[in-house]
């Protein structure tokens, strides 16, 4: 089975452009994680005759939002966190927006596991959402996670539902806005304390894989030069100085069925490049 996450930062965009036709064509994912999406599945032409779409669009128009694409129909879908844990973290509006309202995160529930899409919010270059992601948003996601994969909260028609018998793992991609590593980014000593490589934002990252969860890629591939996102400028790109902010995590349970994870850097189409993880289901 193949899964592929992308932040496509606005799907209209490459859909008109062709780039999303063409990713799936050539990389024929089983099941597609698009963050950014910045539309409401109304607005956009997109037509995937093979896939079941599912969006969580934001409230703001043409801000943030994710979707998964299936060529397998899922037992079920939700958008966002059960509020349980959206009033444990006081996930709210901090002045610059309510993330529970951002169209942040969908996850849909298949046979054998748990597919999650993300977007998690960006620290600001004035790290005005530092706290809010650090002291709230991380642990709350990681909790929800850790929640699906134990069974102490399942998807339901309508959302969320109660506790089951057991759980199933969980696999979430999507972008993380944050560079594990110093190995994540190309200039580590330029970016220390700033968005995406504080102090805070990294433990996020250590949470997650302290919780069992792990980072596919790096059972694979180690060391520099592996980025996902370039800035626009300087020819930042071509010569490769970029991060490595997008991720797939799997449950430890499903670490011995990962037979490949990969960044497709040869997608255009986005500031970000798609990511690949195939899976032997």
């Amino acid at each position: 089975m193949k899964l592929a996450s992308w932040n496509v930062n606005g799907i209209r965009s490459v859909w008109t452009k062709g780039d999303l036709q063409k990713f799936v064509a050539d990389y024929q994912p089983d099941i597609l994680c698009l963050q950014e999406t910045k539309a409401e599945r109304g607005q956009s032409a997109v037509d995937l005759p093979d896939y079941e779409e599912y969006w969580n669009s934001a409230e703001k128009k043409g801000y943030s939002g994710t979707a998964i694409f299936s060529k397998i129909r899922p037992l079920k879908v939700a958008n966002g966190l059960p509020d349980a844990i959206v009033q444990k973290y006081a996930l709210q509006n901090d002045g610059y927006g309510d993330p529970s309202k951002e169209g942040r995160v969908i996850t849909a529930e298949f046979n054998h596991f748990y597919v999650i899409s993300v977007y998690t919010p960006n620290a600001k270059d004035d790290l005005s959402r530092l706290n809010l992601r650090h002291k709230h948003w991380d642990p709350a996601f990681l909790e929800y996670c850790r929640a699906l994969e134990a069974g102490r909260v399942s998807l339901t028609d309508d959302g969320f539902g109660p506790a089951r018998k057991s759980g199933k793992p969980v696999i979430f991609g999507g972008d993380l806005n944050v560079a594990h590593t110093e190995d994540d980014l190309a200039r580590p000593k330029d970016n220390r304390g700033k968005k995406g490589f504080t102090d805070q934002e990294r433990e996020g990252i250590e949470q997650i894989i302290k919780a069992g969860f792990v980072d596919s890629l790096r059972l694979f591939v180690q060391g520099n030069g592996h980025y996902t996102w370039w800035t626009h400028w300087a020819n930042a790109r071509a010569r490769n100085v970029g991060w490595r902010i997008d991720y797939f995590f799997a449950s430890q349970a499903l670490a011995g069925r990962v037979k490949k994870a990969e960044i497709l850097a040869g997608q255009l189409g986005s500031d970000h490049c798609p990511i690949g993880l195939e899976l032997d289901i």
